[in-house]
Protein backbone atom coordinates (compact mmCIF):
# COMPACT_ATOMS: atom_id res chain seq x y z
CA UNK A 1 0.00 0.00 0.00
CA UNK A 2 2.82 2.41 0.90
CA UNK A 3 4.58 1.75 -2.42
CA UNK A 4 1.36 2.48 -4.34
CA UNK A 5 0.91 5.75 -2.46
CA UNK A 6 4.48 6.83 -3.22
CA UNK A 7 4.04 5.93 -6.86
CA UNK A 8 0.82 7.93 -7.07
CA UNK A 9 2.40 11.01 -5.48
CA UNK A 10 5.35 10.72 -7.85
CA UNK A 11 3.01 10.70 -10.85
CA UNK A 12 1.12 13.73 -9.56
CA UNK A 13 4.33 15.68 -9.02
CA UNK A 14 5.65 14.74 -12.46
CA UNK A 15 2.40 15.86 -14.06
CA UNK A 16 2.49 19.14 -12.19
CA UNK A 17 6.13 19.65 -13.09
CA UNK A 18 5.42 19.10 -16.77
CA UNK A 19 2.50 21.53 -16.72
CA UNK A 20 4.60 24.14 -14.95
CA UNK A 21 7.27 23.90 -17.62
CA UNK A 22 10.11 22.52 -15.49
CA UNK A 23 11.58 20.84 -18.56
CA UNK A 24 12.85 24.17 -19.83
CA UNK A 25 13.27 26.59 -16.91
CA UNK A 26 15.91 28.61 -18.72
CA UNK A 27 13.24 29.84 -21.15
CA UNK A 28 10.86 31.06 -18.44
CA UNK A 29 9.95 34.73 -18.64
CA UNK A 30 7.87 36.90 -16.38
CA UNK A 31 4.47 37.48 -17.93
CA UNK A 32 4.01 41.26 -18.39
CA UNK A 33 0.69 43.05 -17.84
CA UNK A 34 0.03 46.26 -19.76
CA UNK A 35 -2.43 48.72 -18.20
CA UNK A 36 -3.99 50.25 -21.31
CA UNK A 37 -6.59 52.37 -19.52
CA UNK A 38 -7.42 53.33 -15.95
CA UNK A 39 -9.71 56.07 -14.73
CA UNK A 40 -11.89 56.98 -11.75
CA UNK A 41 -15.18 58.80 -11.62
CA UNK A 42 -17.74 59.37 -8.91
CA UNK A 43 -21.35 60.49 -8.89
CA UNK A 44 -24.40 60.04 -6.68
CA UNK A 45 -24.09 56.31 -7.20
CA UNK A 46 -20.58 55.93 -5.83
CA UNK A 47 -16.95 55.74 -6.93
CA UNK A 48 -16.30 53.72 -10.10
CA UNK A 49 -13.11 52.29 -11.56
CA UNK A 50 -12.68 51.62 -15.27
CA UNK A 51 -9.60 49.73 -16.40
CA UNK A 52 -8.38 47.68 -19.34
CA UNK A 53 -5.50 45.25 -18.93
CA UNK A 54 -3.59 43.44 -21.64
CA UNK A 55 -1.59 40.24 -21.17
CA UNK A 56 -1.10 36.78 -22.59
CA UNK A 57 -1.00 33.63 -20.51
CA UNK A 58 2.34 31.86 -20.41
CA UNK A 59 2.44 28.46 -22.20
CA UNK A 60 2.49 26.47 -18.90
CA UNK A 61 -0.58 28.31 -17.58
CA UNK A 62 -2.51 27.86 -20.82
CA UNK A 63 -1.47 24.22 -21.01
CA UNK A 64 -2.73 23.59 -17.49
CA UNK A 65 -6.03 25.26 -18.35
CA UNK A 66 -6.50 23.06 -21.39
CA UNK A 67 -5.81 20.02 -19.20
CA UNK A 68 -8.78 20.98 -17.02
CA UNK A 69 -7.06 22.95 -14.21
CA UNK A 70 -9.06 26.13 -13.43
CA UNK A 71 -7.15 29.37 -12.92
CA UNK A 72 -8.13 31.93 -10.30
CA UNK A 73 -7.54 35.67 -10.59
CA UNK A 74 -8.08 38.42 -8.01
CA UNK A 75 -8.52 42.16 -8.54
CA UNK A 76 -8.53 44.49 -5.53
CA UNK A 77 -9.26 48.20 -5.23
CA UNK A 78 -8.72 50.14 -2.00
CA UNK A 79 -9.64 53.78 -1.42
CA UNK A 80 -7.34 55.72 0.92
CA UNK A 81 -7.23 59.17 2.47
CA UNK A 82 -3.72 60.61 2.60
CA UNK A 83 -2.46 61.48 6.09
CA UNK A 84 0.90 63.12 6.61
CA UNK A 85 0.95 62.44 10.37
CA UNK A 86 0.13 58.70 10.24
CA UNK A 87 -0.45 55.85 7.86
CA UNK A 88 -3.07 56.55 5.20
CA UNK A 89 -6.68 55.92 6.27
CA UNK A 90 -8.46 53.14 4.36
CA UNK A 91 -11.99 54.24 3.46
CA UNK A 92 -13.16 51.24 1.45
CA UNK A 93 -11.98 47.96 -0.01
CA UNK A 94 -13.50 45.90 -2.83
CA UNK A 95 -12.39 42.70 -4.54
CA UNK A 96 -13.33 40.81 -7.68
CA UNK A 97 -12.61 37.08 -7.79
CA UNK A 98 -12.51 35.35 -11.17
CA UNK A 99 -12.34 31.67 -12.10
CA UNK A 100 -11.37 30.77 -15.67
CA UNK A 101 -11.89 27.18 -16.80
CA UNK A 102 -12.08 25.07 -19.96
CA UNK A 103 -14.98 22.69 -20.61
CA UNK A 104 -13.56 19.75 -22.64
CA UNK A 105 -16.97 18.30 -23.58
CA UNK A 106 -18.32 21.53 -25.07
CA UNK A 107 -14.90 22.97 -26.03
CA UNK A 108 -15.97 26.24 -24.45
CA UNK A 109 -14.39 28.53 -21.88
CA UNK A 110 -16.20 29.65 -18.75
CA UNK A 111 -15.54 32.71 -16.62
CA UNK A 112 -17.09 33.00 -13.15
CA UNK A 113 -16.95 36.33 -11.32
CA UNK A 114 -17.77 36.92 -7.64
CA UNK A 115 -17.13 39.59 -4.97
CA UNK A 116 -16.07 36.78 -2.61
CA UNK A 117 -13.49 33.99 -3.02
CA UNK A 118 -14.60 31.16 -5.29
CA UNK A 119 -13.84 27.88 -3.55
CA UNK A 120 -12.85 24.63 -5.20
CA UNK A 121 -15.81 22.84 -3.58
CA UNK A 122 -18.45 25.07 -5.17
CA UNK A 123 -18.92 28.26 -7.14
CA UNK A 124 -21.54 29.75 -4.83
CA UNK A 125 -23.25 32.88 -6.11
CA UNK A 126 -21.31 34.02 -9.17
CA UNK A 127 -21.85 35.70 -12.51
CA UNK A 128 -21.07 33.13 -15.20
CA UNK A 129 -20.22 33.69 -18.86
CA UNK A 130 -19.24 31.22 -21.59
CA UNK A 131 -16.99 31.92 -24.57
CA UNK A 132 -16.07 30.13 -27.78
CA UNK A 133 -12.37 30.98 -27.52
CA UNK A 134 -9.69 31.73 -24.95
CA UNK A 135 -8.98 35.23 -26.38
CA UNK A 136 -12.65 36.16 -25.92
CA UNK A 137 -12.62 34.89 -22.32
CA UNK A 138 -9.40 36.76 -21.54
CA UNK A 139 -10.77 39.98 -23.05
CA UNK A 140 -13.69 39.84 -20.61
CA UNK A 141 -11.43 38.97 -17.67
CA UNK A 142 -9.13 41.90 -18.45
CA UNK A 143 -11.90 44.51 -18.73
CA UNK A 144 -13.29 46.43 -15.73
CA UNK A 145 -16.17 48.67 -16.80
CA UNK A 146 -17.38 51.10 -14.10
CA UNK A 147 -16.64 48.76 -11.25
CA UNK A 148 -18.14 50.26 -8.09
CA UNK A 149 -15.39 50.37 -5.47
CA UNK A 150 -16.93 52.70 -2.87
CA UNK A 151 -20.23 54.24 -1.84
CA UNK A 152 -20.55 57.95 -2.43
CA UNK A 153 -21.03 58.52 1.32
CA UNK A 154 -17.54 57.20 1.96
CA UNK A 155 -16.21 60.04 -0.20
CA UNK A 156 -18.55 62.96 0.54
CA UNK A 157 -18.13 62.56 4.30
CA UNK A 158 -14.42 63.27 3.88
CA UNK A 159 -13.09 66.81 4.02
CA UNK A 160 -13.14 68.20 0.43
CA UNK A 161 -9.59 69.37 1.00
CA UNK A 162 -8.44 65.82 1.67
CA UNK A 163 -6.32 63.97 -0.85
CA UNK A 164 -7.68 60.56 -1.84
CA UNK A 165 -6.13 57.81 -3.92
CA UNK A 166 -7.04 54.29 -5.05
CA UNK A 167 -4.65 51.35 -4.97
CA UNK A 168 -5.54 48.81 -7.68
CA UNK A 169 -3.96 45.37 -8.00
CA UNK A 170 -4.53 42.30 -10.17
CA UNK A 171 -2.90 38.89 -9.90
CA UNK A 172 -3.09 35.20 -10.71
CA UNK A 173 -3.93 33.54 -7.39
CA UNK A 174 -1.68 30.46 -7.29
CA UNK A 175 -2.81 29.68 -3.73
CA UNK A 176 -5.95 28.07 -5.17
CA UNK A 177 -4.10 25.74 -7.52
CA UNK A 178 -3.84 22.02 -6.65
CA UNK A 179 -1.14 21.48 -4.03
CA UNK A 180 1.55 20.09 -6.38
CA UNK A 181 1.10 23.12 -8.65
CA UNK A 182 1.36 25.53 -5.72
CA UNK A 183 4.71 24.05 -4.69
CA UNK A 184 6.10 24.25 -8.21
CA UNK A 185 4.72 27.70 -8.99
CA UNK A 186 6.49 29.44 -6.10
CA UNK A 187 9.32 31.50 -7.55
CA UNK A 188 8.60 30.30 -11.09
CA UNK A 189 8.29 33.30 -13.39
CA UNK A 190 5.88 31.64 -15.82
CA UNK A 191 3.33 31.72 -13.02
CA UNK A 192 4.17 35.25 -11.82
CA UNK A 193 1.33 37.37 -13.17
CA UNK A 194 0.52 40.58 -11.29
CA UNK A 195 0.28 44.35 -11.60
CA UNK A 196 -0.52 47.25 -9.25
CA UNK A 197 -1.30 50.90 -9.89
CA UNK A 198 -2.17 53.97 -7.81
CA UNK A 199 -4.64 56.58 -9.05
CA UNK A 200 -5.70 59.84 -7.40
CA UNK A 201 -9.35 60.83 -7.02
CA UNK A 202 -10.25 64.52 -7.40
CA UNK A 203 -13.46 65.88 -5.88
CA UNK A 204 -13.91 68.54 -8.50
CA UNK A 205 -13.91 66.09 -11.41
CA UNK A 206 -17.28 64.47 -10.90
CA UNK A 207 -19.92 66.46 -9.09
CA UNK A 208 -22.93 65.93 -11.40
Amino acid sequence: MRSKTVAWLTCVCLFAGAALGFAAPTHAQTTPIEVQQMQLDWSDGGVFLTANLKFDLSPPVEDALRKGIPMYFVAEAELFRDRWYWTDQKLSSEARHMRLSFQPLTRRWRLNVSPTPIGNSGLGVTLSQSFDSLPDALASLQRFARWKIADVAEVTEVDPEARLHVEFSFRLDVSQLPRPFQIGAVGHSDWSLSVSRSLRLAFESSAK
